[in-house]
């Protein structure tokens, strides 16, 4: 009876180890909060990866829930890789108390007030963190931009109104509806979508017909069997087979793309 006792203490705690905020908490890593831009008074989360030489930025757009624990666990994964990471939170001062992601009520609050951005918003506070990403004294000013879900979408358009970046990453987001919005784009776009994701999936022939009039790089790869949001869903206790496979070789293929900025 107390063998099976700690058992399950053992196996309780195990679980809890893998949440995204014990990750966090455990981290050897540097962590901070910096304001990216002081207009807006918006706020970033800011990891340091355990290296010697300076490294590239990787600015990472969140989900329609805001900044939550997944979305900076997610930061300092990148950041043990081995490159600085910079989340902004696109919800700074947005909380009915002036807050952020981590003062509204729920998750649903946080995605009602996502979308009631502005898109002139957003643009500025991307601009204004790339700004403030080139600028940290460990940075080579190389700057990566990767989104996931709603910010797959972002990190998308932030292609068509920047010169500023290396690349944008798009984890499950849509291009821009209209095809002139592409000829504005001068960097490579990698795509990660989970085969089970129609609703984003079927927007990737319009996306991949205007980057091939450009003569633009796009390079979207389908993981079969994946749904919407893999990265996260691929880590939780219930993933399914599908989304652990996704998420293990999109980390891989992430790497491979960032070791080569």
């Amino acid at each position: 009876m107390k063998s099976y006792f700690y058992f399950l203490l053992f196996s309780s705690c195990l679980a809890w180890a893998q949440t995204p905020l014990a990750r966090l908490e455990a981290s050897p890593r540097h962590h901070e909060w910096v304001t990216v831009d002081q207009t807006t008074q918006a706020k970033a989360f800011l990891v340091y990866p355990e290296v010697a030489d300076k490294k590239p930025v990787v600015l990472l757009i969140h989900e329609n829930r805001g900044l939550n624990d997944w979305a900076r666990s997610m930061a300092d994964q990148i950041a043990e890789m081995g490159y600085i990471a910079l989340a902004p939170d696109f919800l700074s001062g947005k909380a009915p108390n002036g807050g952020g992601t981590t003062d509204f009520e729920n998750s649903d609050a946080a995605r009602t007030a996502i979308y009631n951005l502005e898109p002139n918003e957003i643009q500025q506070i991307l601009d204004k963190t790339v700004e403030y990403a080139k600028k940290i004294p460990a940075s080579n000013k190389k700057v990566v931009v990767i989104g996931f879900c709603w910010g797959g979408s972002q990190s998308f358009q932030f292609a068509t109104q920047t010169t500023a970046i290396e690349t944008a990453i798009v984890c499950y987001g849509t291009g821009p509806k209209n095809s002139s919005d592409y000829t504005d784009i001068e960097i490579p776009i990698y795509g990660f979508y989970g085969g089970n994701d129609q609703r984003v999936n079927a927007t990737l022939a319009m996306s991949q017909e205007a980057m091939k009039q450009n003569d633009q790089i796009f390079e979207p790869v389908i993981y079969e069997g994946a749904g919407h949001g893999f990265f996260r869903a691929g880590e939780e206790e219930n993933a399914s087979e599908a989304n652990k496979k996704a998420r293990a070789e999109g980390i891989k293929r992430l790497k491979e793309i960032l070791s080569g900025i």
